[in-house]
Order: C-alpha cells, then structure tokens, then sequence
C-alpha cells in the first residue's frame, strides 16, 4: 500500500467512507459529508486537517437548525471513521462539539428586553407548530424517565441516561422557540421598489465554476431548514447576498478558497 492510499485527501477518504455504508445510510449521509468536504477542499490531506478547523467548522452550524443535531452525528461519522482508518492525526471527532450550552449572561443582560426577531409568516407558525409538538414530547420523555427510573440499578441504567439527555435537549429547544417567538416581529410584504436581497426572498444562484444552481430562501437564523433549502441571514451565503441584486456575483470565503456565485434570478413574496 503506497502512502497516497495510507493517507488520503478529505475528498478520496469521504468516499470511501460513504461506500462503508449501506445504501439508505449512504443517502442520507451524502450530502452533509460532501458539503463539509467541500468547504475545506476535495484535495485537501486528511493530515493537514486542524482542530480548531474542526472546531469552527462546528460553530458554522446553527443551533436553530432542526437537523443540527443530525448534521453533527453524520460527520462526527466521518472523522470517527477516519480515525479508526489511522488517516488523520488523532481524533478531529473530539473536537466537533455541540453549542448546546451557554454561558451564563450578567444580571443586567438577563434583565434586558431580548432583541427583536424577524420572522416571515410562514415561520412564525412552523415555530409554533414546533413548540406544541415539542412539549408533547417532553412529556412523554417525562413518562420515560419514571419508567427508566424504576430499575434502582442507576450504574447500568442507559435508558435513563438516554431519557434525561433527551429531556435535556428538549427543554433546551422549548426556551429557545419560547424566547424566540416572544420577540417575534412578522416581516410583511416588500415594497416592489425595492430590489435589494432581504429576508423572506428566495433566490437561485449559478455556481460560476461548476454551473450548477442552487435555490435558497433567506430567513432568519429561527428558520432554517437545509432540506427545504432556508438558509440563515447570517450563514456565510446570506452574509455574501442581502444587500445584493439579481445580475450580480457574489463571492463566499471557504477555507478551500472564495466560490463566486452569479445571482440568476431573486423572487419576492
């Protein structure tokens, strides 16, 4: 076995993982993978992949994302595998960690009246439908936990463990929706004057390297929603588009290098 094939590029060692899987594992794991090689390089070395890389690759993420916790699990996947195959430098798993905490605000910040939150409609009632269906679930992972707890052996009690880290996780994403739709402000309709990007458009852009085009609607980081294509306002796309205009190009920073999009057409609610 040659060195090339000891320690390959991020792009040679994601399809070999990928090819690991079954084939409903690997569909749903494509995607995510490919997107997180993309962003540093298909030909970058596995080796020369940091920590902190990893590290800030995982504050790109957006906690509002309902696949967040999907999305960590796929490429943690990728790295654990990588590790195992000895084709990095110790394990970048450890490194890729939730922002499932945070850090505890002075009392006058807690006492501030939170910021406003852009919603579009459509948002504002997904939240809410979100929320309704998350409480039903925290009751159930109530039940859970009296059941689980009834088995008085707590040192070999994983579905205890598992029960009170989905309450956790849960309680988490109830304050946050709570908070959010607290602060709500619902964007109206646009004035046809404007022609700028702003939340609640959706747009298609031509990747002027590949060709390819990709459909976004820009929301606010509240609504995200990659299988439905919502991007944050504030992801490196949206920064890289609010403010522009349909005919112009757009470059976005990727460790791999700046991508340029075109902006091929942009639709207003």
């Amino acid at each position: 076995m040659n060195v090339s094939e000891q320690k390959p590029s991020l792009g040679e060692a994601a399809s070999r993982f990928l090819a690991s899987l079954s084939a409903g594992e690997r569909g749903l794991s494509q995607q995510e993978i490919y997107k997180f090689v993309r962003w540093f390089g298909w030909e970058r070395p596995l080796t020369r992949l940091t920590p902190p890389e990893v590290a800030n690759y995982a504050g790109r993420l957006s906690l509002s994302d309902t696949s967040y916790l999907k999305k960590f699990e796929l490429i943690r996947a990728f790295l654990l595998y990588a590790t195992k195959e000895g084709w990095c430098r110790g394990n970048l798993a450890t490194h890729l960690k939730t922002k499932l905490t945070k850090a505890k605000l002075p009392s006058s910040a807690r006492q501030a009246s939170p910021a406003a939150t852009p919603l579009t409609k459509q948002g504002y009632e997904a939240l809410e439908a979100e929320l309704i269906s998350l409480k039903d679930k925290r009751s159930q992972a109530i039940d859970e936990i009296r059941r689980a707890a009834a088995d008085k052996d707590f040192r070999e009690n994983a579905p205890l463990e598992a029960a009170r880290e989905e309450r956790g996780q849960l309680e988490g994403r109830i304050r946050e929706l709570e908070a959010a739709l607290e602060s709500a402000v619902i964007m109206g309709k646009k004035e046809t004057a404007s022609r700028r990007v702003s939340i609640g458009d959706s747009i298609i852009l031509s990747d002027e390297a590949s060709g390819e085009e990709l459909s976004y609607t820009i929301v606010s980081p509240r609504e995200v929603n990659p299988a439905r294509g919502r991007i944050s306002s504030v992801s490196p796309i949206g920064r890289a588009i609010l403010g522009k205009a349909q005919g112009e190009t757009i470059e976005v920073a990727a460790p791999a290098g700046r991508l340029s999009y075109h902006i091929k057409e942009v639709k207003r609610e």
